[in-house]
């Protein structure tokens, strides 16, 4: 700054010079002597200044020179040159790199910025501007089907403010990590809350409860597969911890055909909540047909799955699996039961046999979108397998369900939206004979039940939710198991979610539970408090 300012000097002291030189009228005969020799004193005095000015600035030059090296010298490691690596500098002309598609989330998120952009967002969370096509980086419409792939989208929060972790491979490895810890605080006119509730992960006693506490991992495993894991930690009644593998599977990214293997432990794509976990239920609990058909712990296990997306118009999918069915997780399968005993039925508990002892889980669904802010998803699922109560007894499984959503074109954050989601289930179960003589028969039965919700989302972060529940099982003569017991139920909720990491759930349930040839009818009224928080950055979920 000082020296513009003496520069600016000069040059103005240079001008004004020159502008007196030039004022210097040509003697004439008016001209006296004196005024002549005043003028040429005034030049030379203005000439004397300008000299001086220019001194000081040269002066001042050389000490910013000296105070700029003495700056700059820093402190050297023996045997480490000074000297830095000069900086390329593009050429004239060159054109910016051309976009290509990538769907590694850590290439994205710490991608250099272009010049001129901030490195950091209001969160100090870094920020990168990486040429690229990439679906998943791109937004996408809410309802809108995949160009490329054909697949729906998946349900993302907007404005995430949470970055995949790059753990190593130079970009080519991530891996999410998050945390997340669901509560509840239950209140029921029933003391057995653990047998009106049919999820395991359901509120379970009176007070205070803790039933799926998860910790998630998802990343990009290599070029050709990535991999998923979610460990749930749950406290029973009397505080103790148990520890599951809920999922922990690995697929494939770049089958050509529109194809996708699945290996390991994972929920089945049967409807609509199977494969939802709890954490992105829009109830507390889990609907009745699902607990009771499917199991308390949902329909999962190990095993392998292939999927094909068909050259449609619109989103198709075939899905088909194999999983072992075997434990509580293969509830109407392969399941020995509490101590060895499962609807009243001594069960074998055995060894796999042939691919007859699998359960096989085929699929097909599709979506189609009706306008710009409607979409529909159908689908068709059925479950086949053996079960333990007989040598040679059999499970079918066969559902339906329908999914319709609604989002304006004008919605901020996905709000507002209407939702309705509708699930049938029919179980032919063909059980053994009894444990002993008092019932030593077989018997078949021919369950099914339903539930249908509707959410609206009536303003950002707020959520009212209504449900209806019904099942029917068949009665049996010669047993009294609890679980055998036709109900319904009525369900209303309101969500808060003050951001994507967290929520607040106020829930009342009215359940209705008919009698039956053991089991008397009663009514039972319950409410739950829930309350949730996420740490770190979690995969998104299926649409």
């Amino acid at each position: 700054m000082t020296k513009f300012f003496f520069k600016a000097l000069v040059v103005m002291l240079v001008i004004a010079c020159h502008e007196a030189r030039a004022q210097i009228p040509t003697p004439a005969a008016s001209a006296t002597a004196s005024d002549v020799a005043a003028l040429r004193e005034q030049v030379q005095a203005l000439t004397e200044t300008v000299k001086a000015l220019q001194q000081q600035v040269k002066d001042q030059q050389t000490l910013l020179e000296k105070a700029n090296i003495a700056g700059n010298q820093s402190p050297q490691t023996q045997g480490t040159s000074s000297t830095a690596a000069p900086v390329p500098t593009p050429l004239p002309g060159t054109s910016a790199p051309e976009s290509f598609p990538t769907t590694d989330s850590s290439v994205v998120a710490n991608a250099p910025n272009a010049p001129g952009t901030p490195t950091v967002n209001a969160n100090v969370t870094a920020t990168g501007q990486f040429p690229t096509t990439d679906e998943s980086v791109v937004a996408t419409p809410a309802g809108a089907i995949s160009p490329t792939t054909g697949a729906p989208p998946t349900e993302t929060s907007t404005g995430s403010l949470t970055q995949p972790i790059t753990i190593a491979g130079g970009g080519k490895n991530y891996m999410n990590i998050s945390f997340d810890g669901m509560f509840a605080l239950a209140g029921s006119s029933a003391r057995d809350l653990s047998h009106i509730e049919v999820g395991d992960h359901d509120p379970q006693q009176r007070g205070f409860n803790a039933r799926n506490i998860e910790l998630a991992f998802d990343g990009a495993v290599d070029p050709y597969f990535e991999g998923f894991a979610n460990i749930v930690f749950k406290l029973d009644n009397d505080n103790e911890t148990e520890v599951e593998v809920e999922e922990a599977f690995m697929q494939t990214t770049n089958l050509p055909f529109g194809l996708q293997l699945k290996g390991g432990q994972f929920f089945a794509a049967f409807g609509r909540l199977n494969p939802q976990h709890p954490h992105v239920w829009d109830f507390a609990d889990d609907a009745l047909v699902h607990g009771r058909l499917l199991g308390p712990d949902g329909l999962r296990g190990v095993g392998a799955q292939i999927s094909w997306t068909l050259p449609t118009p619109w989103y198709s999918q075939l899905i088909l699996a194999a999983q072992n069915g075997r434990g509580s997780t293969g509830f109407s399968f392969r399941n020995p039961g509490d101590d060895g005993i499962f609807f009243g039925r001594e069960t074998t508990d055995r060894e796999v046999r042939g691919l007859q002892d699998f359960v096989w889980i085929p699929r097909w669904e599709n979506s189609v979108d009706l306008s710009p802010t409607q979409v529909v998803l159908a689908g068709v699922s059925g479950a086949f397998g053996s079960n333990e109560t007989g040598a040679n007894a059999r499970t079918q499984i066969y559902g339906a369900d329908v999914f319709y959503k609604w989002k304006s074109a004008h919605a901020e954050g996905g709000f507002p939206f209407v939702k309705w989601q509708t699930e049938f289930m029919y179980r032919r179960f063909e059980a053994g004979r009894g444990v002993n003589e008092t019932f030593p028969v077989a018997e078949t039965f021919r369950d099914w039940g339903l539930y249908s919700q509707v959410l609206w989302g009536f303003r950002k972060g707020w959520v009212a939710g209504i449900r209806g529940d019904y099942l029917h099982m068949q009665d049996s003569r010669f047993t009294d198991d609890p679980d055998r017991q036709s109900r319904s139920r009525i369900s209303a909720n309101l969500t808060w979610y003050p951001t994507e990491f967290s929520k607040l759930r106020l829930q009342y349930n009215h359940d209705f539970l008919e009698s039956n040839f053991f089991l008397r009818d009663r009514e039972v009224d319950s409410v739950f408090l829930q309350f949730e928080f996420i740490l770190g950055a979690h995969g998104a979920h299926k649409f």
